[in-house]
């Protein structure tokens, strides 16, 4: 089961800022190496500890922690292996990206026409008559996606991708010190949330797309 940083704490998830910073406080004191020398596992303890008061005694990592550990339903993933793990937070990832892109371009419907336009005169001089041709779709998204994609959108995506890296980490899907497999991981998840926001752009242009 995925790690649950709220219990790694000792604090329920409507937890204040602040008692979450003295719920850590006081774990770190009480799992102190030098107070449990006998203890061998302190020090893992006190990595842990750390790991989860890294993202969610940050406002901005907490909410990206909630998104993909819980997800819309409030149901935590349960995952019995690495790639099962790796397939759930690809998936949660996708789904980001999708929701993200399809939300800023719905709030602009004449450049939604003016894609539509596009994409369908492409089409018709490719096969000779209108259709919604997916992989046309797919390249014209690619083409604009730098101008879709705001600072804000730009900087929630890092937010996200680094919290879901830091869960890969603390449930074993990538190694200590493994900084290829680390590096491997991130492209994977850039590439997917890349992708969710070509399907979000395919997405706004066929919810107004009428075949001629």
């Amino acid at each position: 089961m995925p790690l649950d940083y709220y219990a790694v704490l000792g604090v329920t998830r409507n937890a204040t800022d602040e008692e979450i910073k003295k719920a850590y406080r006081k774990r770190v004191f009480e799992s102190h190496p030098d107070r449990n020398p006998d203890d061998k596992e302190a020090e893992a303890k006190i990595r842990e500890l750390n790991a989860a008061y890294e993202v969610i005694g940050d406002p901005e990592a907490r909410r990206s922690y909630e998104r993909l550990q819980f997800g819309p339903d409030d149901v935590a993933e349960k995952a019995p292996d690495p790639a099962i793990i790796l397939e759930a937070m690809e998936h949660k990832l996708h789904d980001e990206g999708q929701k993200e892109l399809f939300a800023q371009l719905v709030k602009d419907i004449p450049r939604i026409k003016r894609e539509l336009a596009v994409v369908r005169e492409r089409t018709v001089e490719k096969q000779g008559y209108d259709s919604f041709k997916e992989p046309l779709v797919f390249d014209r998204a690619a083409e604009v996606m730098d101008e879709l994609v705001t600072p804000e959108m730009e900087a929630r995506r890092k937010r996200l991708l680094d919290v879901a890296l830091q869960m890969m980490a603390s449930q074993g899907v990538i190694r200590k010190g493994d900084e290829r497999g680390v590096a491997d991981v991130r492209t994977r998840f850039e590439t997917t949330f890349h992708r969710g926001r070509l399907s979000g752009f395919r997405n706004a242009l066929e919810l107004f797309y009428v075949r001629r």
